[in-house]
Formats: C-alpha cells, structure tokens, sequence
C-alpha cells in the first residue's frame, strides 16, 4: 500500500512539472519567502499571519497578500517536484534491492527450520542419554561432597557443648586448641551462611575463654597450685599470648594484694563496729585501718601477714614453676634444634617472662610494704601493753626477714614505719617505766631478795630471746634457735603448708622462772641444796671461788684459789656458810628485766638502737644516783681529805642531775611543769622510804640495807658489763662513742660508790670524839719510859670488838662479800689513825719519854687490830708513824719534811713546830717555820 501512495505522490508532481515555468522567476518567488518559514515544524504560521495583519483590513489587499502567499507556496512545491524527479532512478533501484531481500529471507527461514527439525532428532536419539547420564553423576559426586561439609558443620555446631564440658573441667589448653581447629575448619566452609555466623561464634567462645583462662590465672595470686598453673601456662601458649600473661599476673597480683588486704581490715573492722552498716566497704584502706581497735589490732596485723605471707609465697612458687620450666624447655631445644625461629621466639618469651618476673619482686615486695605501713601508722600503739608491742615488732621483724628473701629489700619503708611508732612508743614506754622504778625506789626497804646462787639474767624470760638471736638466719620470734637450718629460708621451710606467721602460744604459759631459792619454809632436802654447808673443803662451789675475785679491777685470780686461802678468809667475808647467791633487791630484778625488755625491742627494731640504749642508760643512772641519794650523800665527804668520792664518780653525778633528775617539781606541787617535764624527760628525784631507819647504832647505821643496796647497784653493773657486747653489736657506729663513754664513765663507777656509803657508817660505828677526850686527859710530858700502855687504846680497841660483833650481827641478815668488809675496816682503821694523829696533834706539853709513850700505844694499838681483821697492810699506818716520828727531825730536815707532807692539816703541822721543836729552836726560826706551813696552805684555801 505504501508503494500505492508514493506512485500518486510522484504522479502529481509530474503533473506539476510539466506546467511551464521560468525558473528564474521561481527562484525569486522562493527568496522572496520570509525567513521565518524556515524555522523549525513547533512554528505556528497561523497565529503568525494572524498577528500580522493590519488593524484595518483591506479586502483587496488580503486578496493581494493571499495570492502572493499562493505563488509562494507554488513555487517551492514546484522546487520540491523537481527534487524528487531528479532522484526517482535511485529510488525504483533501491526498491528492488528490497524486494531482493524479502525473498532471501523467506528462504532462509525454510533452511533453519529443517536444520531445527535435524537437530532434534540427534537430541532425543543420541545427546539427551548419555549426557544426562553424566549430569547425574556430576550432581551425585557434589552432593557427596555436600554432605560431608553437612557432618562437619553439624560437628561444628555441636562444639559448643564439648567446649563448655572442658571449661568446666578446666582443661584450657584442650578448649582453645579444639576452638583453633574449629576456626580453621570454619574457614574452610565460610561459603556457608551458616558457618559465617559459627566462625564469629567460635571467635566469641575464644574471647570467652580467654577470660575465663584471666580468672583462672588471678587464682593463682592466693594459692598456687602446679597442675593449674600449667594448665593455663600451656593455654596462653597456644594463644601466642604468653607475655599478656605476664603482664596479667603482674597486674593481679598488685590486685591480690590490695584485695587482701581490704578485706582482711574489713573483716574487724565489721567485727569490731558488731553491725552490718556497709559504709566501712565504701571507705579507703587507709581511712579503714583507723577504724581498727586496740584489742583486734594485733590478731589482725598477723591474719594480714598471714594473707600477704600467701600472696607471695604464691610468686615465689611461680618463679620456681617458670625456673624449672625453662630449664626442661631448655634440655628439649638442646636435644632437638630444628625449628630455629620458633627457638628464637621462645627464647624472646622466656627471657622476657624472667625479667619481668624478677621485676615484679620488689614491685610486689614494696606494695606490701606500703599496705602494711598504712595498717601501722593507722593506730598509735604508745598504749599498747609492753609484750603486745613487742609482738607487734616481732612480726614486723619476721616480715622484714621475708622481705630480705624475697627480693634482697632492706625494707626501709617498714623500717622507717616502725621506727617511727616505735620512738613514740618507746618514749611513753620508758617515761611510765622511770615513773615506776621512782615508785620502786622510794617504796624499796633494801631487803635482799633471795635467788639461787647459780642465778644468771639468762634465765628470766625477757632475756630467752638473746640464746635465740645467736642464730643470725632466725628472727627472734618464739620459733627455737635449733627447729630451722641456718641455710633454710622461710620459702623453702613453708613452701609446702604452714604459715610463719601464725601465732603461737608464748612459751611463759608452759614453763616457770625458777630463779628464786628456797624460802625456809619448804622441804629439808630443798633448804639442804638452797644452804650448803662448807665443812668439807671438797664441797666448796665454784661460786664462792669466783667470789673472791678483784672486785676492784674485776679480774679471776690467775691460779685457783687454795684451800688455806679459802679458810683463811672466812673471817673477813662474814657468814660464809650461805649460799654465795648475788646480793640484790626486787627493784634490781625490776630494772634488769627492763633492760631484757628494752633489749628485746632493739633487738627486733635495730634503726632506734641509740634510743633504746639511751634510756636504758637512764635506768641505771637512776638507780645509781637513787642509791647515792639514799645512802652516800654527805656533805663532809671531802672535808675530811679522804678523796672519797672520785672526781669520775663526782662527774658521773652531776651530769645524772643535770640530765635526768628534774629538782624544780618539788618546789611546785601544782603541777604546772608537767609539760616542761615531759618535754626535758626528767624525774623526780626519789625519797627513802620512811621504813629504811639509817640511825640505829644496834643494826650499824643501816648497814644491811646499805650492804643490798650497793652490792645490788654492782650486781647492775656486773650486768650491763656482761651485756656490753651485744649492745655493741646493734650500736650504730656513729653513737659507739656514747655507748664506751657510759660504760667507761658511769658503770665503771658503780664500784666506788662503796666507800662515800660504807664511810658513813665508819665514821659513826665507832665513837671517835670519846677517843679525843681520853687522849686529851693523857699527860704527855713524862720523864721516864713507860712500859704501860695507855687507857684510850684499850677503849679503841674495844669500840673496834663491838664493831666486829655487830658485824656478825648484820651478816647473820644480809652477806657481807669481802670487798665491802674491806672497806669497812679500811676506813674505820683510816679514821681510828687520822682520829690518833689528830689527839696527838692537840698536845700541848710532850716530852721525848712521851713521844716513846705514843708509839708504843700506837704498837700496841696495831697489834690487837691484827687479830681483828686481815686487811695488811694496815691504812694509814704509816701516816701515824710519820707524825709521831717527825718531832725527832732537826729544823732544816723539819722545813724539808713539811713541803713533801702535805696530807697533813695546818693544825697539825703547826703544833709540830710549836710543841716539838719550840723548845730547840729561837723564835726566828720557829716563825720561818710557821710561814713555810702558811704558805703551803694558801693553795687550799
């Protein structure tokens, strides 16, 4: 049909054609077209024309324009015909062609549909067979395939519950490497949505375990146990992770630690409070240990080393497992060197876990320190009972000893911590302690207290600890010297169970001092051994042979003392046929077990040695001064020129009452120096008890009280002598020079107080002034030798008789050791003589016959004391005999005599000159004489 129309078209336009035309007028016709009719098909030629038209319309000019817009339109028909005419050839060309193909592909489409119909035949008959065949082979062997991944994943998903069986079990290693596998296996099939979702699961589960096995390892911290430990070793090995374990440790540890030690606190805090309020749980620790009390303080102060005690016995037992552990590990690797790298990276691990181990030592060491510092300076332990606070340093002591093993720590924070408590302690202590021996003091009626003869400060309890300190490697706790090898550290000795810190019972509930001897009153067979008798000289012991030592240079004679000697002193150390027990008083008992105590302490806490031994010092000044006070006291000490007291012992004195004895307190009763008092740590100095009576004749001036009270004071002496040794030790080598200043300045001089306090009793003993009066009524001047002593001699030796008696009398009390009868007959002799050189000086007539009549009353003085005692050579004999001999010296030999004779007064150096030589020599001579001896003794005024 379009063929049909395009026939019509071309018809017309040759119709057109062949009408004449001149196609140069044709052409203007179309040039004349507006340009507009050119513009694109949207244009709208209508509205255009319309809207050109004139407001006015024309007819005739509307016709005009219409047939111009004809002729217009005629002409480009005209061009147009001529365009398609001139293409009309190619056009019919091309339209054959088409025909062309339309036949071509009807043909083609007949081939195609015989060769579909060809190829359906060999389908059915040969194709469709035999593969299909192997299609279904292939799709069997996928589905196998299949199948097997179905078992695996099922496998897979059922994981789950073998992995929480083997948590449970705590088999770590054994779940990771099955979560390993399953990981890996799951990467295999991660095609799988299903298994996409299991592999994150499995990766979750790891991640689970992972904390579990961080739990597993904080157990550790408390109680370690091998099999456990190796376990979760093994299981952080397989993670690769063994170094975050490392540091985990570390980090529970320090957790462990403060944990422990909080809850510990908590516990008597809560206990203590007796309610369940849970605002001590919100409190800090160290704001918890203020809250402890005095009564749970020391129960729970052991239960917190307890618990440390664990916490590192747990890393002590930890390094051992990694020590051994390397060591194997090492053995293996020698043995087997394969893998290099995975050697290498092992080695990187174990020296990295070594390090880091040893690291943690002090770390963990010094955390201790501070919890257990906090928990200290937490309470001020000055009130504390003496043998609580020694508990406490005890335990302090044994910790620094863990401290010391443990990582090689001085422990300088707990030894500053207890220090510190201790110095305040101690000061309390002591100052309570002087308060109390002042009491002692002034309230001791120097009765002697009876011990046993093999007594030794050894045997009182305060002093047990020193047989224990002797071995260095045992800290003085109640643990006995022998249970423990000195190469055994506690590490070692608890390793496997026990605690070294548990409390144990003190040893004073079992056993008894037994110090103290017989009283009379107990069986005959105890008086027997308590008072041997010494008829036998077979059984004198060996204490009365150690008696008769020097006691002044304190030396054992070199050979052994014999028999004849033994006999031969009987007499002089009076009541011989008692036991030879130490002389000293409850009071001495009191102070020696103090310095055990005061030992004790500096023993467990070295750093306040000084201190300790400072006061310790202060409680022997103090009783030697007491003693001083009580008994040797005396203002006519050095009138008499007997140099009593030595200038070290008058030193000695006056630095004890300047230092320690506070004499302003008694001038004010109010009390209002108590703080300067405290604040200069003095005493008051003490009173004697009213009871002590030092002015009966009968009982020789308090002779037995005094006899206690010095030779107990010597007895103190003999004892820190004894202990000087071991105060050394601790010593700081900074204050040794205080320490030899005491011992060389002040317990050296408990031996000389003797004589300034026996001399009182000489001086009153026997009636001196009665002697004067009997030789002032002796007439002098006689002329003939006299064969007769006179009367004042048998007066004085019969004073010397009574003396004696009454010295038996005090002895049947009290022994009285050679040494002090000694000096008690030493100055009663020195007295008697200076007494005779005194009469003789107040001669106002003599003659030669009664210079004779003078020695010879002095001979025979001498002879009868002989009998009396057996001090030789006799005191001051020879200071008697000088006198009496030098009324014979011519004047020249006279003024040589008198400048080397000073121990004589003025008055008897005076009547020597006047009495003896008046009557030889003129006045000038006599005066020349006077003023040698004024000159002499213008020195002493």
């Amino acid at each position: 049909p379009q063929c049909t129309d395009l026939s019509f078209a071309i018809e017309e336009i040759r119709e057109a054609h062949e009408e004449p035309t001149d196609p140069q007028a044709q052409q203007e016709i179309i040039n004349s077209i507006e340009e507009v009719y050119f513009s694109n098909d949207s244009f709208d030629i209508v509205k255009y024309e319309l809207e050109r038209l004139p407001p006015v319309l024309s007819l005739q000019e509307l016709e005009e324009y219409r047939d111009k817009l004809k002729q217009q339109q005629a002409a480009v028909s005209k061009k147009v015909a001529d365009l398609i005419l001139e293409k009309q050839p190619a056009y019919v060309e091309e339209l054959e062609r088409v025909t062309s193909l339309q036949s071509g592909l009807q043909l083609a489409a007949v081939i195609c549909t015989n060769g579909r119909r060809h190829l359906n035949i060999a389908k059915e008959g040969f194709t469709q067979t035999s593969l299909g065949l192997l299609a279904n082979q292939r799709k069997r062997q996928l589905l196998i395939g299949l199948l097997k991944s179905l078992r695996t994943i099922k496998t897979l998903q059922r994981t789950d519950v073998r992995l929480s069986e083997m948590l449970e079990e705590e088999d770590y290693p054994g779940a990771i490497q099955l979560c390993l596998e399953c990981q890996k296996a799951a990467s295999t099939f991660k095609h799988y949505s299903c298994i996409s979702e299991l592999n994150s699961k499995l990766q979750d589960t790891l991640e689970q375990i992972e904390e579990q096995l961080d739990v597993a390892l904080s157990k550790i911290c408390k109680n370690f146990d091998i099999n456990h430990y190796t376990k979760v070793q093994q299981a952080y090995r397989l993670l690769g992770k063994t170094q975050t374990a490392m540091d985990q440790l570390h980090m529970h540890f320090t957790q462990a630690i403060h944990n422990t030690v909080f809850q510990v606190v908590l516990g008597y805090v809560e206990l203590c409070a007796g309610n369940t309020d849970t605002k001590f749980q919100k409190l800090q620790y160290k704001d918890l240990c203020t809250h402890i009390t005095s009564d749970s303080y020391i129960p729970c102060l052991a239960d917190l080393c307890k618990a440390l005690w664990e916490v590192m016995l747990s890393y002590y037992r930890t390094m051992q497992w990694h020590e051994n552990h390397d060591q194997d590990e090492a053995a293996v690797v020698s043995s087997d060197g394969n893998n290099v790298i995975g050697t290498e990276e092992s080695s990187f691990d174990r020296n990295y876990v070594k390090k880091k181990l040893e690291h943690g030592l002090s770390r963990i060491w010094q955390d201790v320190q501070l919890k257990v510092k906090t928990y200290l300076l937490g309470t001020d332990l000055s009130n504390f009972k003496y043998d609580d606070f020694i508990f406490v340093l005890d335990v302090i002591s044994r910790l620094m000893q863990v401290g010391e093993e443990f990582c090689g720590s001085k422990s300088e924070v707990l030894q500053e911590s207890i220090r510190k408590q201790s110095v305040n302690y101690f000061k309390t202590y002591h100052r309570t302690r002087l308060e109390e021996l002042r009491m002692f003091l002034e309230n001791e009626t120097w009765e002697l207290c009876p011990v046993k003869s093999s007594f030794s400060i050894l045997q009182l309890h305060e002093f047990k600890f020193m047989e224990q300190s002797r071995s260095p490697s045992v800290s003085p706790s109640k643990q006995p010297a022998s249970a423990v090898s000195a190469t055994v550290t506690l590490f070692e000795q608890y390793c496997n169970g026990g605690n070294p810190f548990e409390i144990q019972a003190d040893s004073k509930d079992d056993e008894t001092e037994d110090v103290l001897a017989s009283n009379g009153y107990e069986s005959d067979e105890q008086e027997k051994s308590a008072y041997q008798e010494y008829d036998s000289d077979s059984d004198v012991p060996e204490e009365l042979k150690r008696d008769y030592v020097d006691e002044q240079t304190g030396d054992a004679p070199i050979k052994s003392v014999s028999r004849d000697t033994l006999r031969s002193r009987k007499k002089s150390d009076y009541n011989l046929n008692k036991v030879n027990a130490p002389i000293l008083t409850n009071t001495t008992l009191n102070v020696i077990r103090l310095v055990g105590k005061y030992m004790q302490m500096m023993n467990i806490l070295k750093p306040i040695a000084f201190d300790v031994i400072h006061f310790m010092s202060q409680l022997f000044d103090y009783y030697l001064y007491a003693v001083y006070t009580f008994f040797g006291r005396n203002d006519m000490f050095e009138s008499t020129g007997l140099g009593l007291s030595s200038s070290r012992l008058r030193t000695t004195l006056n630095r004890i009452q300047e230092s320690l004895i506070d004499l302003e307190v008694s001038a004010d009763p109010s009390g209002t120096l108590t703080a300067a008092e405290e604040r200069k740590e003095k005493v008051p100095s003490p009173h004697l008890s009213h009871l002590v009576v030092l002015t009966s004749g009968n009982s020789l001036y308090g002779l037995a009280e005094r006899v206690v009270a010095t030779e107990s004071l010597v007895f103190l002496a003999e004892q820190f002598e004894f202990l000087q040794p071991h105060l050394d030790a601790v010593m700081p080598a900074a204050k040794k020079p205080f320490l030899q200043q005491f011992y060389s300045q002040t317990v050296s001089t408990a031996s000389e107080l003797r004589k300034p306090v026996y001399w009182i009793v000489a001086a009153k003993a026997i009636d001196y002034e009665q002697m004067l009066l009997l030789m002032a009524n002796v007439k002098w001047d006689v002329k003939e030798i006299m064969s007769q002593h006179n009367v004042y001699v048998d007066a004085l030796l019969k004073e010397f008789e009574e003396f004696n008696r009454r010295l038996n009398d005090v002895s049947k009390r009290v022994r009285i050791p050679l040494p002090v009868s000694n000096i008690l007959w030493e100055h009663c002799i020195r007295l008697a003589n200076r007494t005779l050189v005194e009469g003789y000086a107040n001669v106002k007539k003599c003659s030669n016959e009664g210079r004779a009549l003078m020695q010879l009353d002095f001979q025979q003085f001498l002879m009868k004391l002989e009998k009396l005692t057996d001090i030789r050579p006799i005191p001051d004999k020879e200071f008697v005999e000088t006198y009496i001999k030098a009324y014979y010296l011519t004047e020249n030999d006279m003024e040589c005599w008198i400048k080397e004779h000073r121990e004589y007064s003025t008055k008897q150096l005076t009547n020597l000159v006047n009495i003896c030589l008046g009557t030889y020599i003129n006045k000038k001579a006599r005066q020349k004489l006077l003023a040698t001896i004024d000159d002499i003794d213008r020195p002493k005024r």
